[in-house]
């Protein structure tokens, strides 16, 4: 079984469509959250994440696009785009992220955003903090996004074992709980500016990541004919 796992698209939809394209047949997609802020298109990537018939979580952006109190921890510059997102989101968009919820159990997998401790906000960082979360595990593997970089937290006999993912890293849970991190789709921060994603064997336990080069030129182009602010086009060059 080959099960696609993405998070953080932040309306990226270009990003998203190279993803799609370079994972090829899969038998599930599995999103973990952050689907709209930042980018240009929250409305096309809400509409083809449906389209494949993605189950998932909310993330932090998407409870803010809602509405939420969540607004009030960004940034002025993620405020800004989040206040963008609200007006132009679709009802059709909306009523799919309001249906989301902040986690999902699937198969031998929890999906949250942030952590299973705190699903909107906690950033996994340090083996500490995975320590903590992988004892709150309910399945084996637990898939998070939210700090856009690739790697997984693995329990090795009560210690941690940090396994940071490039492109083309596979890993074998080998029966051992994980916390699994894909990436970002949309605004990866980890010097690499190619969208991020994760193949995921439930059954098997494997996993590997993968990077794929998109349009970034072509995003920041549609981002700087928007009210958005000029350092969420920029970084997308950098990777930060």
């Amino acid at each position: 079984m080959r099960i696609l796992v993405v998070s953080d698209v932040h309306s990226n939809l270009v990003a998203l469509e190279a993803v799609v394209a370079d994972a090829g047949t899969v038998d599930g997609v599995w999103q973990l959250g952050d689907v709209v802020g930042y980018g240009p298109d929250p409305n096309g990537v809400v509409r083809r994440l449906r389209d494949l018939g993605a189950v998932g979580v909310r993330g932090n952006h998407d409870a803010a696009a809602l509405g939420g109190g969540e607004i009030e921890w960004f940034n002025p510059d993620a405020r800004r785009a989040m206040e963008w997102t609200r007006g132009v989101l679709a009802d059709d968009a909306r009523e799919w992220l309001d249906a989301l919820p902040e986690r999902l159990a699937v198969d031998t997998a929890e999906l949250v955003h942030g952590s299973p401790r705190q699903p909107l906000w906690e950033y996994i960082l340090s083996a500490p903090i995975a320590r903590e979360n992988l004892d709150r595990l309910a399945g084996a593997i637990g898939l998070h996004g939210h700090t856009h970089v690739p790697l997984a937290w693995l329990d090795a006999d009560g210690q941690v074992e940090l396994l940071e993912a490039a492109d083309g890293t596979r890993g074998s849970l080998a029966g051992r709980r994980a916390l699994v991190n894909p990436g970002s789709v949309g605004q990866p921060r980890d010097g690499d500016r190619r969208a991020s994603y994760l193949i995921l064997d439930p059954a098997a336990g494997t996993i590997s990541w993968h990077r794929v080069a998109y349009d970034v030129d072509a995003v920041q182009r549609a981002m700087r004919r928007l009210p958005l602010p000029p350092s969420l086009s920029s970084r997308l060059a950098l990777g930060l």
